[in-house]
């Protein structure tokens, strides 16, 4: 028995020690490589840098496989007021182009200067100011930077990003540009698939309150009727109690501005923004209900300067505005039914 119970403990302390050593020997698996590493990686590939996800998302698809790219404002940040943080720098210097928006969206000081003394950073906005500057929208005289609100617009910045990569990849060219014919032939297309989901909303229903002025755009693209064509027309269907860039202090005046709209034009729901808080929408609907009228915040949220999460299903450019008119769309059908 005791020569059984020593045999089995050799064994069994044979067996501790084999497994030691297979692992121990073993390759370990190593960790995986962030985005940020992947793209640092000297691989011969042109290193791409975008201020926004939404500049990024145009790009990947520009580009493809032939590029390693990468966006500096992530997730639901401002971009209008966005300052560099620890790493950023790394980012601009070790970039072969920096493609922004301009316009005057990335305001934050320190990005700014870092994009005006960067030696190849394209402001993608501001190329189609100088080709279209008919265009461009300005409200209360300021220039307003949401172009990519409108597919057709934003399609036309597939042009500076397709030049630039071709220059820094000549090889690439070819792939390049079947890439860019590809994706501006899926934006136009989706384009005009979401104009016609709208024009299917009866007119006095198309009327668009959000967080803040990230919709002018969208409006005048999608949502005003066929004869709307000067600003003063198509302008009254969008209003927002903050303004270009949602870092001001809401005012008396503001929520007084948005209730007298929203009794003029029979609103009867107001929509989040995905990075902008609900304040000002709970102050505006609570002042609405002491009135006695009937307003209610949308349950689901609009993307306007920010794409959503993977799970969100407005994880790309097009998924974004796409869920935008569905939700739009949605509510408005609803209150039609009550």
């Amino acid at each position: 028995m005791k020569s059984f119970r020593k045999r089995l403990t050799f064994f069994s302390y044979a067996f501790l020690l084999s497994i030691v050593f297979f692992y121990g020997c073993s390759p370990r698996k190593s960790r995986p490589a962030s985005n940020l590493e992947q793209w640092m990686q000297n691989n011969g590939k042109v290193k791409v840098l975008s201020t926004t996800a939404i500049i990024d998302d145009i790009v990947r698809q520009v580009g493809g496989d032939r590029i390693d790219h990468i966006s500096l404002i992530c997730g639901e940040i401002d971009p209008h007021s966005y300052e560099l943080v620890k790493g950023d720098d790394e980012k601009l210097s070790a970039a072969q182009v920096i493609f922004y928006n301009g316009l005057g969206l990335e305001h934050g000081a320190s990005l700014r200067y870092q994009l005006e003394h960067h030696a190849n950073a394209i402001p993608v906005g501001q190329s189609i100011q100088e080709r279209f500057p008919d265009q461009i929208i300005y409200d209360d005289g300021q220039l307003d930077p949401h172009i990519w609100m409108d597919i057709e617009l934003w399609s036309m910045i597939i042009d500076p990003i397709l030049q630039s990569l071709k220059e820094l990849d000549p090889a690439g060219a070819g792939i390049f540009e079947e890439n860019a014919d590809r994706l501006r032939q899926a934006m136009l297309h989706e384009h005009q698939e979401i104009k016609s989901d709208f024009q299917k909303v009866p007119a006095d229903k198309r009327y668009l309150v959000t967080s803040h002025d990230a919709f002018n755009y969208f409006t005048r693209s999608y949502l005003r009727a066929p004869d709307e064509t000067e600003q003063s027309q198509w302008s009254v269907r969008f209003e927002a109690p903050e303004g270009l860039a949602p870092d001001g202090q809401l005012s008396t005046t503001d929520i007084q501005r948005i209730i007298e709209h929203l009794c003029i034009y029979h609103i009867q729901v107001v929509f989040p923004e995905s990075n902008v808080s609900k304040d000002s929408l709970k102050k505006i609907v609570h002042a609405c209900r002491q009135k006695g009228l009937e307003v209610r915040i949308s349950g689901e949220v609009l993307y306007g300067d920010a794409m959503g999460s993977p799970d969100s299903g407005a994880d790309t450019y097009l998924k974004m505005i796409r869920q935008d008119a569905d939700v739009m769309i949605a509510a408005w059908e609803q209150e039609g039914k009550t």
